[in-house]
């Protein structure tokens, strides 16, 4: 009797060791399917949403608050003169097919991402390096045209991961790279699969494996989390659901913040936009408040720039472009427009570009700007927009971190030429002094305010739903990412 007794306890202790040992894999939703998985070869966010800190790795990295850590790099050493960076490199690290990194492979990614004939998103981050000297394996040193204050910054991007010479070509689709989870499968128009790599050199992830689910209708977002079919949504589409969420005990809902300045971008090439006058109008007949309230409903913080609220060179510019039907009809009629005139509005899949686009076309409508709208799917508004420069008007969140150097571009979608901010930003580059590059930011700000280069509409709030019993999922994104290197279950 005694001897059963003991068996019914210690099968008892099994059971509920098996009912409570904590999940070890994860389904994690986004709206958005990335175009491929190389984050040097595209501009797409939704790459760095699966790829980065989880598969690839670069020399440095941002942590959750937004600092900038040691990756690939262990620590550095900075000239006096500030035109050469010393890093030494992590040891006993690996790509994910076996092979050993070294210092060879940093030069190989930082040629290749300066090259004249890269394809690379950012290719300015880069553009300020002269030389990658591979001093022995463990060590490579970065010279400099001039002194970079943000170039620890710049080297955390995406765009600036290491990549093998031995496997750089399948990134695209099979991406090889040195971070704690390694690429499975991808399954087309549905899902991609990680599995932890057992052999990371450094904290090893705590899930075994990690899928992220392709779900692009809010609807069908909603239905998978409160089916179950996917844990966590970091950026759910469907902030109308949020509430409901937030009663419910199974979850855990965060509002935080991005780096997504989200601007009703404008074709500064395309006439009639190519005259400020017309710009001006249209930043006066925006209606940032109804945006907010009906596309996000009352998510997101309104701005009169290219530059995040939280960040502590902001300056708020709202008052610039400050809602005033009038003012924009004036405008108008001053530019030769007394009829108004029509546009294209093509919009990308999100829904604060599909929502807010609607109301965006109402509020231009009543001032006599007629914006036909396009819904196109993601690879179409790259190709026809970002790529083509085929629009008037779009609008999109750009979720790249202190990103204002864009506008430094006169080849970038949005086509601003401006020879003044070309040269600020370059001054910007090479500053290192905290208190300048500060005041630096600041007339940037302004300059492209008083240019109303585009209409700015609202920064991008994080508004995540996850099952209450996971931990270690980002807050804020200080970048476009979904971390899971800290990940797990309760």
């Amino acid at each position: 009797m005694k001897r059963t007794f003991s068996i019914l306890i210690a099968a008892y202790s099994i059971f509920c060791g098996v009912a409570n040992a904590a999940r070890t894999d994860i389904v994690v939703g986004m709206q958005l399917e990335p175009p491929n998985l190389d984050p040097t070869a595209a501009a797409a966010a939704a790459i760095d949403e699966v790829v980065y800190a989880n598969v690839f790795e670069g020399l440095t990295r941002f942590a959750s608050d937004g600092s900038v850590i040691p990756a690939l790099a262990k620590s550095w050493e900075i000239s006096e003169d500030g035109l050469a960076y010393t890093f030494t490199l992590q040891s006993g690290v690996m790509f994910h097919d076996g092979s050993v990194f070294d210092a060879n492979d940093v030069k190989f990614s930082l040629d290749r991402a300066r090259a004249d004939d890269s394809t690379n998103a950012q290719k300015q981050l880069f553009a300020g390096i002269t030389d990658v000297v591979v001093v022995d394996p463990a060590t490579v040193t970065l010279t400099l045209e001039k002194p970079n204050g943000a170039l620890l910054f710049n080297l955390a991007w995406g765009d600036a991961i290491v990549l093998s010479p031995d496997s750089f070509d399948k990134a695209k689709t099979a991406p090889v790279g040195t971070g704690p989870f390694i690429f499975s499968k991808w399954v087309q128009g549905d899902r991609i699969e990680l599995s932890r790599n057992t052999a990371y050199w450094g904290e090893p992830a705590k899930l075994d494996k990690a899928t992220f689910k392709f779900i692009s209708e809010p609807t069908a977002a909603f239905a998978a989390l409160m089916a179950g079919d996917v844990d966590a949504f970091p950026v759910f589409p469907a902030p109308e659901n949020l509430a409901q969420f937030d009663a419910d005990p199974r979850f855990t809902v965060v509002v935080g913040s991005t780096e997504g300045e989200t601007i009703l971008s404008t074709n500064n090439k395309q006439p009639p936009f190519d005259n400020k006058l017309v710009r001006q109008a249209l930043a006066h007949a925006i209606d940032r408040k109804a945006i907010v309230d009906g596309a996000m409903f009352g998510f997101g913080t309104p701005i009169g720039t290219h530059f995040a609220p939280h960040h502590p060179a902001y300056v708020d510019l709202t008052a610039n472009s400050s809602y005033d039907p009038e003012k924009s009809r004036a405008l108008l009629k001053e530019a030769g427009f007394t009829e108004g005139f029509s546009t294209t509005l093509k919009l990308p899949p999100p829904s604060y570009a599909r929502r807010g686009g609607e109301i965006i076309a109402a509020q231009l409508r009543a001032v006599g700007i007629d914006a036909e709208i396009s819904n196109l799917e993601w690879a179409q508004w790259l190709e026809q927009v970002f790529r083509g420069k085929d629009f008037g008007l779009t609008i999109v969140s750009h979720t790249e971190p202190m990103d204002i150097g864009i506008y430094a571009k006169p080849d970038y979608y949005f086509q601003y030429d401006n020879t003044g901010f070309q040269a600020l930003i370059t001054d910007l580059e090479a500053e290192a002094d905290p208190a300048r590059r500060t005041e630096m930011m600041q007339q940037a700000q302004q300059m492209i305010s008083d240019d109303y280069v585009n209409g700015y509409l609202f920064q991008l709030a994080k508004t995540g739903v996850a099952n209450a019993d996971i931990v270690g999922l980002w807050e804020n994104s200080p970048t476009q990412a979904n971390d899971l290197t800290a990940v797990h279950w309760k």
